[in-house]
């Protein structure tokens, strides 16, 4: 259960309970004192001194009868005291019983109001729990939340919440302006994703915040890895507005029209080698990093006549008869791990909130991309490999856990000092030879025993098992691939395992190439990133597939061709580029 400031209205409900609660209690003190046995004897007595004549003859009778009485219990004249539930466990059976929230704090909690596109990209980074016209009364007042997200896109024609912010919906304005009113009186933010056109009466319902643009790129829906690869045309033109007009050169050119906001988009773009997408306006950055997602270049398009235009006939051949290279592929798709993708942008529209104290930390989105670097430095020179490799990483992983005996040398010091958390394990006893010297003869690098111990250290996630610098972008690509795939555990191929895609099966990184797969789901993996709770059990990694395991073997980077040029450092834990 979140502790969190609560708005006036729960508190004065909490003050009501507690004094139903003393009210309860009073009355059973009273009860039990009228029934008690003394204030009967104190009742007889009284009345026979207030009236010595005919009271004082019924005294010895009276005394009997509640002599004789003393030793039973009239439980029909016990007062049931109905037990009381406290405010917070009120709360939390509203929760449960809501079936709308699994009551867990890892996550924000957001009631939404988006459309299906927005809801779809949000779902594994935040709690939503959608309203809809004819239950945002019933679902504020049964569900604790921590946001309220609005997009404009849900006002969309189809949507339950069609037009809303029109004149001619008042209905719906009335119960959206409800919404956000119940916000501001819980303390709640409110947030408009203005990612669509929408009436200009929804803007000035009183958001805390409208942010320009969408959700980011949903890496687990635009999807390189799990994602089959449907044949289709080699070219796409994107359109951002379903009125504008495909230049009539791509019609001859067999180029397939496709628009923003088609359930097809995804398949469209890991279809083709080039897509053509508007060089400028507010959907350009958002189409560009869609294909990119999808290993898909881009072309700019702008409007007939202006001197940047790209003549279309020659470059749409040119680039579609060229396949994207592995190293092209994967730099894109780093740009848009560390750019566009949906955690990123939600840390963005949170950042700077005012949310309520108590409230879990706004970084949450992020939190899946949290990697904690488990090494096991054999002596001074490979933890300053260790420090080197790691300050110089893309993504910054949020902690390194050690043995306690390497937790003296001067690379873990170093690690220290650049802010970068350090956790030790104990192997050994304390003040012991084996720990005051260390001893890294026949050290085992992939000892699932001594992986677990310091996996046991590990708060993040997801761990990185350290054995040799890996270079500055290969934490990032482990972390890109298993967002995209929801692998298990990514690693290199074992030697003795040729599991390969069935014949027919093809997915978007099963292309032909010289170079071979680059993302391939396998039986066995040398594993470099694996989530913690997974290596925590202890078992070898040949055994992870067996035990239900997904694992995904991750090619070498190559040299890096004509990519587009990405950022060169970011913080796991914060997602913002350095």
């Amino acid at each position: 259960m979140k502790r969190r400031e609560q708005s006036q209205t729960e508190q004065l409900r909490q003050a009501l309970v507690e004094r139903e609660a003393q009210l309860q209690e009073a009355r059973a003190r009273i009860a039990a004192l009228e029934d008690s046995t003394s204030l009967q004897v104190g009742k007889a007595l009284t009345a026979a001194a207030k009236r010595p004549g005919r009271s004082l003859v019924k005294l010895p009778r009276d005394l009997y009868r509640l002599w004789r009485g003393s030793g039973t219990t009239n439980h029909s004249r016990r007062r049931r005291v109905e037990p009381l539930l406290s405010f917070d466990t009120d709360r939390q059976e509203a929760r449960l019983l809501s079936g709308l929230v699994d009551g867990s704090s890892d996550r924000l909690i957001a009631a939404t109001v988006v459309g299906p596109g927005v809801q779809e990209a949000i779902r594994p980074y935040l709690n939503a729990v959608p309203l809809r016209p004819h239950d945002a009364q019933i679902v504020m007042d049964g569900v604790d939340v921590d946001l309220i997200l609005v997009s404009a896109s849900a006002a969309a024609p189809g949507s339950p919440w069609a037009h809303v912010g029109d004149p001619a919906a008042t209905d719906r304005t009335r119960i959206l302006n409800w919404v956000l009113e119940s916000a501001t009186a819980r303390g709640v933010p409110a947030v408009l994703l203005d990612d669509h056109a929408a009436p200009p009466a929804l803007r000035r319902l009183g958001f805390d915040r409208i942010h320009r643009g969408d959700a980011g790129v949903p890496l687990h829906l635009f999807n390189p890895i799990a994602a089959d690869l449907a044949l289709g045309p080699e070219a796409v033109f994107v359109r951002g507005n379903p009125g504008e007009r495909a230049p009539d050169v791509l019609a001859d050119l067999g180029v397939r029209t496709v628009d923003i906001d088609s359930p097809d988009l995804a398949e469209a773009l890991r279809a083709a080698n080039v897509a053509i997408v508007p060089a400028s306006g507010p959907e350009s950055e958002t189409l560009r990093h869609r294909a990119w997602a999808c290993g898909t270049r881009t072309v700019p398009h702008t409007p007939a006549g202006s001197p940047e235009t790209e003549d279309l006939t020659v470059s749409v051949p040119r680039m579609r008869a060229i396949e994207t290279t592995a190293s092209e592929q994967r730099e894109m798709l780093r740009r848009v791990f560390l750019e566009g993708a949906t955690p990123v942008r939600l840390a963005e529209v949170l950042d700077g909130l005012d949310f309520p104290p108590g409230t879990p930390a706004i970084e949450l989105p992020l939190r899946g991309r949290s990697v904690a670097v488990l090494a096991d430095p054999a002596g001074e020179d490979e933890a300053e490999l260790l420090a080197i490799d790691l300050l110089s990483a893309c993504l910054r992983p949020t902690e390194v856990v050690v043995p306690s005996t390497a937790s003296r040398l001067p690379g873990i010091q170093r690690l220290r000092t650049e802010g970068v958390p350090v956790r030790t394990a104990r192997f050994t006893t304390p003040d012991s030879p084996e720990e005051l010297t260390r001893d890294t003869k026949g050290v085992d690098h992939y000892a699932p025993e001594r992986w677990a111990g310091l996996a046991e250290r590990a708060t993040a996630p997801w761990a990185h098992l350290w054995t040799a610098p890996a270079g500055e972008h290969r934490l990032v690509d482990l972390v890109c691939a298993v967002e995209c795939s929801a692998a298990d555990a990514v690693g290199t191929r074992s030697h003795g395992d040729e599991s390969h895609p069935k014949a027919g099966e093809r997915g978007f990184f099963d292309r032909p190439r010289e170079d071979g797969h680059q993302y391939v789901f396998v039986d066995a993996i040398t594993p470099e990133l694996a989530r913690t709770d997974l290596v925590r059990c202890g078992w070898p990694p040949g055994e992870w597939s067996r035990r239900g395991s997904r694992l995904l073997a991750l090619g070498p980077e190559t040299d890096l061709g004509p990519g587009t040029g990405g950022p060169t450092h970011t913080a796991a834990d914060a997602g913002a580029i350095g």
